[in-house]
């Protein structure tokens, strides 16, 4: 089984994380977001994984080479300029010869790909659309579908007393080879505004696969902190790549931790972590790999890439900190500082 993951964005949202690394490739939880998306597709069964690239294309080749680490085949495809999302994998269309995956490469699930694949063959579907339920319907594209899951109806961004549905996109589709002869090649083509309104025209089978999965964008500031503080606490399946050192705290290697240091889970600690005297981390919180915290700093609720050196007496809440910084004693970073 092959999946085509779209990474071609920019990322602008996340800027500055994303200024020097692709948004797919921040981390999550001390890994590259790709490299999870990935491993969670190996082990639902997808062998070979293409990833459409148009930023930054140099970073993926040197994060996950051919995918031999993973434990899949990965190619690295880079479009010759912007193709939108229909058109990405229109570009890779030679190397799909069967059922493929098609995943936005900016948005976390724990979507059940192989239940989602029997539905899709079980209806004959050409193209299959995840769907996920949202509180607040207005924000979004709606899909509506009819009692056997047939989609016959989107609707973007409904006003309130248009709302007949709260199930919106979730960025995953399964779809058939043939339906790539309604994408014209070599030119900018959304799934969204293009493919999908045509498929409802020819009244080719497409089908919406409701889930009650776990679903975010980690492109945006807050749900990038959000998604952290959900997988710590358990509310997304996961698998953390450390060894438990304490209740609820993970360490991916040696670290260095004073012994009136105080750690509240959840917490994951990177390799080289050292954590001084009457420093407070609280969690849900993951500090990346050699980062020190000085004496008497409080780190709580906080997202902290690697290689940062936070002063004695800092206090970081609720905020996300990128590579490499050095904060001076008592600076505060709080409630969603980037």
């Amino acid at each position: 089984m092959k999946a085509v993951v779209l990474v071609g964005g920019l990322g602008t949202r996340l800027r500055p994380l994303t200024c020097n690394t692709p948004k797919p490739m921040i981390p999550l939880v001390n890994q590259p977001f790709i490299e999870h998306m990935i491993e969670n597709m190996r082990d639902q069964g997808i062998t070979e994984v293409i990833l459409a690239v148009q930023y930054l294309a140099e970073r993926f080749r040197e994060t996950l080479g051919d995918g031999s680490r993973l434990g899949v085949k990965v190619h690295i495809v880079e479009e010759p300029e912007p193709r939108g999302t229909a058109g990405a994998v229109k570009n890779v269309e030679h190397m799909l010869d069967d059922t493929t995956f098609v995943f936005n490469g900016d948005v976390m699930t724990d979507l059940d790909l192989r239940a989602m694949l029997a539905f899709h063959r079980e209806n004959q579907s050409k193209l299959t659309i995840a769907l996920t339920p949202v509180e607040d319907p207005t924000a979004f594209g709606l899909v509506e579908t009819n009692t056997d899951g047939r989609i016959r109806r989107f609707l973007e961004k409904p006003r309130p007393e248009d709302i007949t549905t709260n199930m919106i996109n979730a960025g995953t589709y399964i779809l058939e080879p043939e339906v790539f002869r309604y994408v014209p090649p070599a030119q900018y083509y959304m799934f969204e505004r293009g493919l999908f309104p045509v498929m409802l025209q020819t009244s080719d089978p497409m089908f919406g696969y409701p889930s009650n999965a776990y679903w975010t964008d980690v492109g945006k500031p807050q749900a990038y902190l959000e998604v952290h503080h959900d997988i710590l606490i358990g509310k997304v399946k996961y698998k953390f790549r450390g060894k438990p050192v304490a209740e609820r705290v993970w360490a991916e290697g040696d670290v260095d931790i004073h012994p009136s240091a105080q750690l509240v889970g959840p917490l994951v600690l990177g390799a080289g972590v050292t954590i001084g005297a009457g420093a407070r981390v609280i969690g849900p919180t993951v500090v990346g790999a050699n980062t020190t915290i000085g004496n008497d700093a409080v780190i709580e609720g906080a997202v902290i890439w690697e290689g940062n050196e936070i002063g004695a007496g800092a206090v970081l809440r609720s905020c996300v900190l990128g590579n490499a910084n050095q904060l001076g004693p008592k600076t505060h970073l709080l409630d969603g500082t980037i």
